[in-house]
């Protein structure tokens, strides 16, 4: 297997890279519409699998209390926008889910390349996370997060547990 060369990960500090990619909602949402809040942004592998629809509601009850500390959530997977408008309806996610077909997103964030599963090892997304501050800089960038136990996580790392 060929696989490309993977992008530098993304540290603090860094400016976030620059997107605009189908929402749930029937849209499009880019990084320029976040500007101006403080946002968690996160890569997941596929709508609608366990480990993902944990994630999700697990953003999604924690929603009210990001956003009472001034979060917006976002998630971003290579699934087609009619599945991220499914999931999300299917899930009462209240935040938006960004389709990144062909990747190109989630490469440029160094969050898709190589994986192990069952002792095959083939490409696709990294489940990941990172925190942008108002202007889209990165304040926390967090690659390989396991799905359960990670927004808990998330919200003692960033003071609001």
């Amino acid at each position: 297997m060929t696989t490309s060369p993977t992008p530098q990960r993304l540290v603090p500090g860094d400016a976030a890279p620059e997107f605009a990619l189908p929402d749930s909602s029937g849209g499009t949402t880019s990084l320029a519409d976040l500007r101006g809040h403080k946002t968690v942004l996160y890569f997941y592998p596929q709508a609608a699998t366990p480990a993902c629809t944990q994630e999700a509601c697990d953003f999604r009850d924690s929603l009210a209390s990001l956003a009472a500390a001034g979060y917006a959530v976002v998630g971003i997977s290579p699934d087609p926008a009619r599945a991220v408008a499914k999931f999300a309806e299917a899930q009462h996610l209240g935040f938006p889910l960004l389709a990144d077909e062909d990747h190109r997103v989630a490469e440029s964030y160094a969050t898709w390349g190589e994986k192990k599963n069952y002792g095959r090892t083939y490409e696709g997304l990294i489940r990941s996370t990172f925190v942008l501050d108002e202007e889209g800089r990165v304040e926390v960038a967090q690659y390989n997060v396991r799905a359960k136990g990670h927004v808990a996580k998330l919200r003692r790392d960033l003071g609001l547990d």
